[in-house]
């Protein structure tokens, strides 16, 4: 059983800053794509930003955090990260690692990232 385990959450204010981790039990080079979700009360889960299998690793991002949102990876580590700049209320909500390796999807137990004054 693959497990995904995040980290980095926290409280930050309007305009700061903050980084999340990703670690995985397996190997992140062979997944079909590892990225972030969130997850705003009430709200859907909805795709933040995701590194796809394919020549280059190609990136996406919600529209909502492009220009704000950097997403990498470590493969030695089998850590995924996700950085985040100029913060804004709207992007508070829990973070969610996602693993799609062959058939199947894995996901962390997510980290709290709280957006506030």
């Amino acid at each position: 059983q693959v497990q995904v385990v995040e980290s980095g959450g926290g409280l930050v204010q309007p305009g700061g800053s903050l980084k999340l981790s990703c670690e995985a039990s397996t190997s992140i080079v062979i997944v079909n794509s590892v990225g972030w979700y969130r997850q705003a009360p009430g709200k859907q889960r909805e795709l933040v930003a995701a590194i796809t299998r394919g020549g280059g690793s190609p990136r996406k991002f919600a529209d909502s955090v492009k220009g704000r949102v950097s997403i990498s990876r470590d493969i030695a580590k089998n850590t995924l990260r996700l950085e985040m700049n100029d913060l804004k209320p709207e992007d508070t909500g829990v973070y969610y690692c996602n693993l799609q390796l062959g058939l199947n999807t894995y996901w962390g137990q997510g980290t709290q990232v709280t957006v506030s004054s």
